[in-house]
């Protein structure tokens, strides 16, 4: 094939941005508290940001670490990378400085931009050169003068432009390497597999160091839509936008449907409409998911993907709204292959817990600077989830848990995801976490720790429900309550098991 025609079905997000900014100049792009950015303007600040980055000497392929609240720089800076073939770093500004350190060196990044409230905390750990946000990018982006390289300096859409670090909720992150041919991919199956419009409008309100931010970010300007940047969970902020903006997804993710239910009770506003809201419904309680679906009037998204391979694998179904669902099976995603298999690879029949492992063109690139765990979980030529899954005969799926999370107890498998889907459909819990602890009879044993809606929830009637729906050696030895507010998550609303577990341990020791 001459280099030609192979260039020619290539594309890179830059290139595809400026199309989308050039054809709708005048339409709103992004929506940050009193900002507005017109496409025209959005494309004019990337611009010369690019040419900037160029100046100072940042290459294709270099790192760029980015430590940044939610805010319309973030957005400036990826699309300025994508522009000039860079990768951006998206760095979890609640991690401790020891954590902080190591996704930084991870990376070797070349060059650190930073707001002002958080430069003391990257340079003790970096000493890296630092650009901050506010009047020292300002003055940048006003005094760059424009650079011909802009555009032309992505040869390849297997080119890095993000590295989005991975939740670490059972040890150090791992950094995903995500690049302009996984995002442009993304950009489609969002668009197809949740049947959106290219004008809708997008809430940035999850942490754009998260899966579910910057791809959707991405796949919204890619598309003409608009995006609003809102800094974190503010229930208000996201219910007065959607009043003014016709909304393709809105996220809601375990742990924060709550506090938007409440505000959307206390001002239900007229909102322009939503398509989809919602994720991750098997770790939501059923009744959580009928409320949310009916005060906005769009079905639940019952999803699963993961930062590595966006939303697929098991992203196409939906909740009606209202419905308090009974169960969570989930149809295959379009555009991937899936298969479930055993230890050994070979695929399972239905009825039988295998691990998920896919292929397509939303995958991520493999973990920098991690060759041993990628010649692990790309074994076979499909990347291995770590999540079991068992086939039902229609075709459709049912999570069953984490591979590598399983209690072992008298000899039998026991999958937490199991007891938790029991307890989360009680209607006066708002949240269960099922974790493994020692036990002198039987090794290991789960122990269940429950936020409950009311006090006269007690842990007799949950043992209870246990009793009538689990085998013996599944039901929890123990019912735990603590706030609902202090379940520790990462950022994606996961629970995480392994600080659950060290309390337990610590009593213990």
């Amino acid at each position: 094939m001459l280099p030609e025609v192979a260039r020619a079905g290539q594309a890179d997000v830059y290139s595809m941005f400026r199309t989308r900014a050039r054809e709708r100049q005048e339409a709103l792009a992004l929506e940050d508290g009193e900002i507005r950015r017109t496409y025209g303007a959005l494309l004019g600040r990337v611009d010369s940001l690019a040419a900037a980055l160029l100046a100072r000497g940042i290459e294709p392929g270099d790192r760029i670490a980015i430590l940044l609240h939610n805010r319309s720089d973030y957005v400036e800076l990826q699309l300025a990378a994508a522009a000039i073939g860079a990768i951006v770093a998206c760095l979890n500004w609640r991690l401790a400085p020891p954590e902080l350190r190591h996704c930084i060196e991870l990376v070797s990044p070349r060059l650190g931009v930073v707001e002002p409230g958080l430069r003391a905390c990257f340079e003790a750990v970096s000493g890296i050169p630092v650009l901050e946000i506010g009047t020292d990018w300002e003055k940048v982006i006003a005094a760059a003068e424009p650079d011909p390289r802009t555009g032309t300096m992505v040869q390849e859409p297997e080119a890095g432009l993000n590295i989005l670090y991975t939740s670490g909720t059972t040890g150090l992150p791992k950094g995903a390497l995500i690049s302009h041919r996984a995002h442009i991919a993304r950009a489609m199956v969002f668009a197809a597999q949740l049947a959106l419009e290219p004008a809708d409008a997008f809430i940035a309100w999850a942490p754009m160091f998260h899966m579910a931010s910057t791809d959707h970010v991405l796949a919204t300007l890619l598309r003409g839509g608009t995006v609003v940047m809102i800094d974190g969970l503010q229930p208000r902020e996201i219910n007065a936008a959607l009043s003014r903006h016709q909304v393709g997804w809105l996220v809601m993710m375990p742990g924060a449907i709550e506090a938007f239910i409440a505000e959307r009770r206390a001002n239900p506003m007229p909102i322009k409409g939503v398509r989809v809201v919602g994720a991750m419904a098997d770790l939501v309680p059923p009744h959580q998911i009928a409320q949310l679906t009916s005060l906005v009037n769009a079905p639940y998204l019952n999803s699963f993907g993961s930062t590595e391979t966006g939303l697929p694998p098991a992203t196409a179904s939906l909740i009606s709204p209202g419905l308090m669902p009974e169960r969570l099976s989930k149809r295959l995603s379009a555009f991937c292959e899936a298969r479930l298999v055993d230890s050994d690879g070979r695929e399972v029949p239905d009825g039988t817990p295998g691990e998920m492992t896919v292929r397509g063109p939303t995958l991520f690139s493999g973990y920098w600077n991690d060759g041993k765990t990628n010649a692990r979980d790309f074994r076979g030529g499909f990347f291995h989830m770590g999540d079991v899954f068992r086939r039902n005969a229609d075709g459709t799926i049912d999570f069953v848990d984490r591979a590598k999370y399983l209690i072992k107890s008298g000899g039998e498998n026991v999958y937490p995801a199991e007891i938790e889907r029991l307890l989360l459909a009680h209607p006066q819990v708002m949240d269960a976490a099922v974790v493994r602890a020692r036990d002198a009879r039987w090794g290991e044993s789960p122990v269940a720790f429950v936020a409950r809606a009311t006090e006269g929830l007690d842990a007799g009637d949950l043992m209870r429900l246990c009793s009538e729906q689990l085998a013996g050696y599944k039901r929890p030895r123990e019912i735990r309550f603590i706030a609902f507010e202090d379940f520790p998550r990462s950022t994606s609303g996961k629970v995480q098991r392994h600080v659950l577990e060290a309390w337990i341990e610590g009593e213990a020791d």
